[in-house]
């Protein structure tokens, strides 16, 4: 087949890791060496940077074998901020013309690049800069645009609800409020997902302003209910009616001068207040990254990684792979860079979960 003319293919995972990235390359790699008898893989170290520093390692088939069930990823990560790219790093080295240059010097006929919000806004300005980028949809919180599902975002659901299922046996031993705060700064969707499936009864996310005394009241409800405890599922981005009138910079100023680590513990010191109860606080945190990908995410990853490699083979760059109408599709690129997925606060699961009686503080 006229993919055979493909060599030489560059992977890398960038930003926050997540159960399915090496479960993905898997599925790349090996849609692609079905096709190639002689495929080179070069894996660059720590993400970006492995790309702006010229560190990669020559891969073979092998080292993608048995690595389905593996959490984290083989070729290491890290954060590199878009906004910095174009920044010269502490040597003045252009970061940009680095990996171009890097690019070239390993004969790359394609980048596959592994990776959430900032990576795909730097992925779309490599393929602006002229190379074969392929990217893929990685992200526990859901909220690339372009694509119904990211890999990484069940296995998060499934830790943050088991994390509630084990708080439930001890609040209702010990008759008092818990928080559980779940990932995801400017998105709800993990805190929706898990808030419903581990029966909490009060979901705060980013998407929706909560008022406390609303919670408060709910909490106060329950209990003259005869209902000995309440769970409230919150999202590390929950932000209050009042902090949503402010400004981005006054917003961000107020934060810095919060007394207490993070929304959920603030939230609890106000509810201690407002309704004398018990008010405990649980942190999954990275946990929700974590360990072995759930079973449903080892089939994404490896749906979008062999669709991935079809696109290779094709000779098809400057896509994302997403999942439309619960299909692989290809998602232009430049579609996707730079746009967050949000909850919608008027979408059927919200209304869902108000019907049985979950409150969103309002």
């Amino acid at each position: 087949m006229e993919g055979t003319m493909i060599k030489r293919i560059g992977l890398l995972t960038s930003g926050g890791d997540c159960q399915a990235l090496n479960a993905t390359m898997r599925g790349v790699v090996k849609g692609l060496t079905n096709s190639i008898d002689d495929l080179e893989v070069y894996g660059f170290d720590d993400g970006y940077k492995g790309l702006i520093y010229g560190i990669a390692d020559c891969m073979t088939p092998d080292d993608f074998s048995g690595i389905l069930t593996r959490g984290g990823t083989i070729l290491g990560t890290s954060r590199q901020p878009f906004k910095k790219m174009r920044i010269p790093d502490e040597n003045g080295l252009d970061k940009v013309e680095a990996m171009k240059s890097n690019y070239k010097k390993y004969k790359l006929d394609c980048l596959v690049i592994l990776g959430g919000n900032g990576t795909h806004k730097t992925a779309n300005m490599l393929r602006e800069e002229g190379l074969n980028v392929v990217t893929l949809p990685k992200t526990i919180d859901n909220d690339l645009w372009g694509t119904e599902m990211t890999f990484g975002f069940q296995s998060a659901v499934d830790i943050a609800t088991d994390t509630i299922d084990r708080i439930h046996t001890t609040a209702s031993s010990h008759s008092r409020v818990f928080i559980v705060e779940v990932m995801g700064h400017k998105v709800g969707h993990v805190t929706l997902h898990a808030g419903i499936a581990g029966g909490a009864d009060v979901i705060l996310l980013p998407e929706i302003p909560y008022d406390i005394d609303k919670v408060a009241e709910v909490i106060e409800k329950r209990f003259a209910a005869g209902k000995k405890f309440s769970i409230l599922a919150v999202a590390e981005g929950a932000i209050s009616k009042e902090d949503a009138k402010l400004k981005k910079k006054q917003y961000k100023a107020k934060l810095a001068e919060r007394r207490y680590p993070s929304v959920a513990y603030e939230i609890a010191a106000a509810l201690e207040e407002k309704t004398d109860r018990e008010v405990r606080v649980t942190v999954p945190g990275h946990t929700q990254r974590g360990g072995s990908p759930c079973a449903y995410d080892r089939v994404l990853a490896t749906r979008v990684g062999a669709f991935a490699a079809e696109l290779i083979l094709n000779k098809e760059y400057g896509y994302m792979v997403g999942i439309i109408d619960g299909e692989t599709k290809k998602v232009p690129l430049s579609e996707v860079a730079g746009k967050l997925k949000y909850v919608d606060p008027e979408c059927s699961m919200i209304q869902e979960a108000k019907t049985i009686g979950i409150s969103f503080g309002e």
